[in-house]
């Protein structure tokens, strides 16, 4: 009850207002950019909403960049990939869908910052290591489907097209690699992450957590219709976020 009382004061329900304030403001400008559908921007402005109402701008500015450079990623030799038939759909364009499986988690833990009594360096090292993970994803997939010259099923090793649900390659790997390690260095620019160590670990986790998400694709996801791609990167952000806050308290990092 206590927390609750705190979380009403009227300066953090005037922040909440800025927040959505905010976030209408900027949407209104950005929507003209092809990066999300219609939908998507409702949605990316809850999800900004909630962001700068936790984590500040900080927190924003870590999702919006985030953002930004999956789009960019994904429409890296985006003709080789149409052509080949393994571009995404929409021109590369997120919907509400694609918001959710990529931020749900970052933006559970973004909101348990807010009371009072939180572990809040833990939570931030779980946020980071959430979008970490998940561009590291993005630019595994997207590199490896068109520059991966040799691609394998990950629970076989076996070669398979590129694009097959669970394959990796040696230049798609390399590519989450680099991915996961720009996304944790813009957070620990951003204040989210503090010291190397903990920034090292966050790159690892984020590299860990795809492949296993590629093990999920290669094991599950053809087997279980409702195990859409969408629920798969959410179960890997989350994997992320428990590995990396489980590793900091066992290493003494938060």
């Amino acid at each position: 009850m206590l927390e609750l009382l705190v979380l009403a004061r009227p300066e953090r329900l005037l922040h909440w207002a800025f927040a959505l304030l905010a976030n209408a403001v900027l949407i209104g400008f950005a929507q003209r950019l092809p990066l999300l559908t219609s939908r998507g921007w409702v949605h990316a402005g809850i999800l900004g909403t909630l962001l700068l109402g936790s984590l500040d701008w900080p927190g924003w500015s870590a999702v919006v960049i985030y953002l930004g450079l999956g789009s960019l990623v994904t429409r890296l030799g985006l003709r080789r990939k149409q052509e080949q038939g393994l571009a995404e759909a929409r021109g590369g364009r997120r919907g509400p869908e694609n918001v959710w499986g990529s931020a749900a988690t970052g933006a559970a833990l973004a909101l348990l910052t807010v009371l009072p009594t939180a572990p809040v360096t833990l939570l931030k090292i779980g946020f980071a290591a959430s979008f970490c993970a998940k561009l590291a994803d993005t630019c595994g997939s997207e590199i490896g489907k068109r520059w991966g010259r040799h691609t394998v099923l990950i629970s076989s090793l076996r070669p398979v097209p590129p694009g097959t649900e669970g394959a990796i390659s040696l230049e798609g790997t390399a590519a989450s690699l680099a991915g996961s390690a720009v996304m944790a260095a813009v957070m620990q620019q951003l204040g989210l992450l503090q010291g190397a160590a903990t920034t090292v670990l966050v790159v690892a986790v984020g590299l860990v957590a795809t492949l296993l998400e590629s093990g999920i694709g290669a094991t599950l996801q053809g087997r279980h219709g409702w195990l859409s791609n969408e629920l798969v990167n959410a179960i890997q952000t989350l994997i992320a976020a428990v590995l990396a806050m489980a590793l900091a308290q066992l290493l003494g990092l938060a």
